[in-house]
């Protein structure tokens, strides 16, 4: 039986509205929710083989008046991948340019995991957004976090699953035992139904993507670059929420990079790991609205 998505209830009234624009050759599409018309307008970046979905838990606890913006990152979801080879430089001049294409350069910029390292990279680049969240920022390599191991034989998983044939290498990213031992290693609730409802938010949509090549290069983006290396470029009025058990990037690594950017607000939700979206949506919403100079959601 399907386990019940906990915050279902809370999207089913915000309006929803999927619309796409076509940046630099390739079609991105993105979904807005809330009010339009606010002058509160955030877009959030989602991570590696995710898509949309996966943040729409913390649009449920924002609430309607913040109007919030989320593409499938190019390549994952629906959106078209990017033009082979992509690196980070690409990632961050097509978030760039998508800004500048709905007029969003006065929006509070968001990036969770993969997502931060391209957000923190286009504001180093110069993105002229003043105000930038980061959710679970890669803020160390890692090759050098605390499963360094994991992440090489992830880094030889995508390699193999690119240089098979094409139906075996198909069959080797989408495997859903992979994709499950993935999400059982992230998720740390104990509640059950939590716990179900996140392995098939996984199992759903883990397995988008436009082909193997684009998630090679997207994985290779994401294991060689981090914020830190981007930190000094990075100006922009900037908070951090992250979690004290998360096996991508440890609480110490995100402390140091806290530091290494004056004036971060950090803030620590306990108990949970690299899946905040999923897990604390109601922390990062809290930090959120207070971020954006809003009282506590209704």
């Amino acid at each position: 039986m399907p386990a019940h998505s906990p915050y279902a209830q809370k999207l089913s009234v915000i309006p929803t509205e999927e619309s796409s624009v076509v940046v630099d050759g390739k079609r991105t599409h993105y979904w807005e929710y809330g009010n339009k018309n606010s002058p509160l307008q955030l877009v959030m970046i989602h991570g590696f083989r995710g898509d949309h979905h996966g943040l729409e838990p913390i649009v449920a606890e924002l609430g309607s008046d913040v109007h919030v913006i989320i593409p499938d990152l190019p390549g994952f979801g629906i959106s078209q991948a990017l033009p082979s080879p992509a690196d980070i430089s690409s990632y961050s001049t097509w978030l760039s340019h998508f800004l500048s294409a709905l007029h969003a350069n006065d929006a509070v910029i968001l990036g969770h995991s993969f997502g931060s390292i391209v957000v923190g990279a286009a504001l180093s680049d110069g993105l002229p957004n003043k105000k930038a969240i980061l959710i679970n920022p890669i803020a160390a390599n890692a090759l050098k976090g605390p499963r360094g191991i994991m992440t090489r034989l992830a880094v030889l998983y995508y390699k193999a699953a690119a240089a098979l044939p094409s139906g075996a290498g198909y069959a080797l990213l989408k495997n859903k035992t992979i994709v499950r031992v993935m999400s059982e290693t992230m998720a740390k609730t104990k509640d059950p139904n939590l716990r179900q409802w996140i392995h098939e938010q996984h199992d759903q949509y883990f397995s988008l993507f436009e082909s193997r090549d684009s998630v090679l290069e997207a994985f290779e983006t994401s294991v060689s670059n981090d914020v830190s290396q981007f930190a000094p470029g990075i100006h922009q009025e900037l908070m951090m929420l992250v979690a004290d058990k998360d096996d991508i990037t440890a609480l110490p690594e995100q402390k140091l990079l806290a530091s290494r950017i004056p004036g971060t607000r950090l803030e620590i939700v306990e108990g949970v790991g690299h899946l905040v979206h999923y897990e604390a949506p109601d922390f990062a919403a809290q930090h959120i609205r207070d971020f954006l100079g809003l009282t506590a959601a209704a």
